[in-house]
């Protein structure tokens, strides 16, 4: 898999989610095997890069490459001239979100509203692409509703803009994550352009990886949701997809150091008590895949510090058996 001069690791990389995606999470995904990593979606307003929200999205992960930023906004001038802030601060590879349901983000015309307007589209990415000499990608749904499933045509119009990689979220705007993502329009997606593509939607396991593999001809899978408190996915992905890498289920001492490692660098990132907070959202995934932490998690995320989300954390698996059971 290759986008501009990047070779990827790995066709299986994790999607931006804000509030999700950031610098820890980024880096604990890349350590079990995510081919790329792109920074939680960033405002094209640079006007509002000194927030510490902003500031904290734009923590680029300088030691690990491609390095990605995902912007949003409607204004092409506004979006060409984030682009280039981002390279300059040392992004490698320029996203444009064209796929975010949130109606606060649709409300201005920006994620996946700009898919009802073609010819903006056009212009925001040919204006992204010749601001910058860096590689631009594009994420993006299948159309904005079920009757209007205008992806193929967003797909070419991004080709012919210079957008070098494509990642597609299977459902609609409207749909937003209700029901189950439809492959059909990602597969002629990929039959109508050249570039890369990336499948996005509802892989969660090596079984349903194959599936999205097999009905949409993907050169890749995007990660998104799968990967929240289950951060090794990529490397049973890598295994049971490809065969490659050594497969080693989980044993409760290494999900113990992943969950402290996670905890810790949340912690020092955000400062105590913003990532105490943070913790909580990673704690309750965590939980999500594992038996008999329910105790665990109501104490867990209702504490106020650092040292007591260790310790919690610490106790639960002493009282495990050694083959804890993770969920599949």
């Amino acid at each position: 898999m290759q986008i501009g001069p990047y070779k990827l690791s790995s066709p299986f990389v994790l999607a931006p989610m804000t509030g999700v995606t950031d610098a820890p999470f980024r880096r604990l995904c890349r350590r079990f095997g995510a081919g790329m990593t792109t920074s939680e979606m960033t405002t094209a307003d640079i006007s509002l890069w000194q927030t510490p929200k902003s500031r904290r999205r734009l923590d680029l992960d300088l030691d690990a490459e491609p390095i990605v930023v995902q912007i949003a906004g409607s204004d092409p001038h506004q979006l060409a001239t984030a682009a280039k802030a981002c390279v300059e601060r040392g992004a490698q590879i320029i996203d444009i979100n064209m796929g975010c349901p949130a109606k606060k983000v649709c409300r201005k015309l920006a994620g996946s509203a700009l898919l009802k307007n073609e010819p903006l589209v056009a212009e925001i990415l040919q204006r992204v692409v010749a601001a910058v000499e860096v590689p631009v990608t594009l994420k993006m749904r299948t159309g904005w509703d079920p009757s209007y499933r205008n992806g193929v045509v967003v797909a070419r119009i991004a080709e012919d803009s210079g957008i070098q990689a494509l990642a597609i979220h299977g459902r609609t705007r409207e749909c937003r994550y209700r029901g189950y993502a439809e492959f059909e329009t990602i597969a002629r997606i990929k039959d109508a352009v050249s570039i890369p593509v990336f499948a996005n939607g509802d892989i969660t396991t090596c079984e349903k990886s194959h599936e999205v593999l097999r009905l949409t001809n993907a050169d890749g899978l995007m990660i998104g949701r799968g990967a929240q408190g289950r951060p090794w996915i990529f490397r049973e992905l890598l295994h049971g997809v490809h065969g490659t890498g050594e497969f080693v289920p989980l044993d409760k001492n290494e999900l113990r150091d992943i969950m402290l490692v996670h905890l810790k660098e949340l912690h020092r990132f955000y400062g105590e008590a913003t990532g105490v907070r943070v913790a909580r959202k990673h704690l309750t995934w965590y939980c999500n895949n594992l038996d008999n932490a329910g105790e665990f998690r109501y104490q867990a995320v209702r504490v106020d510090s650092a040292s007591e989300q260790l310790r919690l954390t610490k106790e639960y698996f002493d009282q495990q058996e050694e083959s804890i059971s993770i969920a599949a």
